[in-house]
């Protein structure tokens, strides 16, 4: 039982069961603090916001993976345009469906607009009566973050590598697959805890699209999903954001989460081998390549799970937002500005967040599908 030998110390075996006992408790206790905590803020009433008589308020949710930009351009958009404020709120690209949708939401739940990363699928835009509009507004690499104290180097992993671990296949560190990839360097025997997200997530949808490109094996058993019933030693966390802090939080983890959010925190992220072979980490020129071959079909919903391109990082993704076909006049008006303003000078912001500014044959459908939006009778 390798939690019984600790620092090399000989102990009864008394005190060996209360020693990983304890162990067992604080990793317990770990998760449920960091899985409970975004649920518990969310428990609380939300401040109303004031909006001035001649104010407009704009209300959006979903995605997490997109939410740190969102709100750098949202409080710069209001900055220079102070009678339009944008309220958004961090959910998840599931639950930023759902509101949008609106079927069976409390009204205080209901948005002007949703945001997923993986835009709407044929039946979600059937359930919103067809009444949608996907616009790609932002994009970023999702990057495989991980937590091995006293690791010396940089860790590679091979798609057989990361697709194993993720299955639930490999369980330690120092696996033969993984030490393949790393020659020379000393890789720890310790166990291997996966952290993924426990709520609908498009940051889950890209990653698993990869997994369902890259891996027989995964597009066998499951495919790509938004919310996955994930085998192996794992730790479920809310949010990016939660992921991301439960990786920083717990020796031998490693989680998929958005590049801006691994960057935030300092965690240190694996280099990934492509569909090329090459082993290439996350940056503004790596994760750029990969979306240089998107081609948008009309809808504008495009993916791209195993770009090519030596120099292509293998898992990136667009971000959208979800708007309707029709709007009061005002509200109409009030969005076509917001997000005209995101898909120019907005983009601008991308690369110091850890995004990435979106090709401008992209960021010219986008505007046009913008355009598309009409007023309300």
């Amino acid at each position: 039982m390798g939690l019984l030998q600790l620092g090399g110390i000989a102990m009864a075996p008394k005190e060996k069961y209360f020693v990983a006992l304890s162990q067992v408790i604080r990793v317990v206790v770990l998760v449920i603090f960091v899985t409970i905590l975004p649920g518990c803020s969310r428990s609380k009433p939300e401040a109303q916001t004031k909006v001035p008589t001649d104010a407009i308020l704009l209300t959006g949710a979903g995605s997490t993976f997109a939410s740190v930009i969102f709100n750098r351009w949202f409080a710069a958009y209001h900055e220079s345009n102070p009678k339009s404020i944008v309220k958004y709120a961090a959910v998840g690209s599931g639950e930023g469906v759902r509101r949008f949708i609106g079927n069976n939401v409390a009204a205080e739940e209901r948005v002007d607009f949703g945001a997923s990363d993986s835009a709407m699928s044929d039946a979600e835009i059937e359930r919103a009566d067809n009444n949608a509009v996907m616009v790609p507004i932002t994009a970023g690499c999702i990057v495989l973050a991980y937590n091995l104290p006293g690791f010396q180097g940089e860790l590679k992993l091979s798609r057989r590598a990361y697709s194993g671990i993720f299955l639930g296949e490999i369980k330690q560190w120092n696996d033969r697959l993984i030490a393949q990839a790393n020659p020379g360097v000393k890789l720890p025997n310790l166990t291997i805890a996966t952290v993924v997200r426990q709520d609908g997530s498009g940051t889950t949808f890209a990653f698993t699209k990869n997994l369902d490109a890259i891996s027989d094996r995964w597009r066998n058993r499951f495919g790509p999903g938004t919310l996955v019933d994930w085998p192996g030693n794992t730790m479920r966390a809310k949010g990016n954001e939660g992921v991301a802090g439960l990786i920083g939080n717990s020796e031998g983890a490693v989680g998929y989460v958005g590049y801006e959010f691994a960057r935030k925190l300092g965690l240190k992220t694996a280099a990934l081998e492509n569909k090329a072979g090459k082993f290439v980490k996350a940056t503004d020129e790596s994760c750029r390549a990969a979306l240089t071959a998107a081609e948008m079909p009309e809808n504008l919903r495009a993916f791209v799970p195993d770009p090519k391109g030596a120099d292509s990082y293998p898992i990136a993704t667009f971000s959208w937002i979800l708007l309707r076909k029709k709007y009061a006049p005002e509200t109409a008006n009030a969005l076509r500005e917001l997000f005209q303003w995101c898909l120019q000078d907005g983009q601008l912001y991308a690369p110091d967040l850890g995004y990435i500014q979106l090709p401008a044959s992209v960021a010219e459908k986008a505007a046009a599908a913008l355009n598309k939006i009409e007023t309300s009778s």
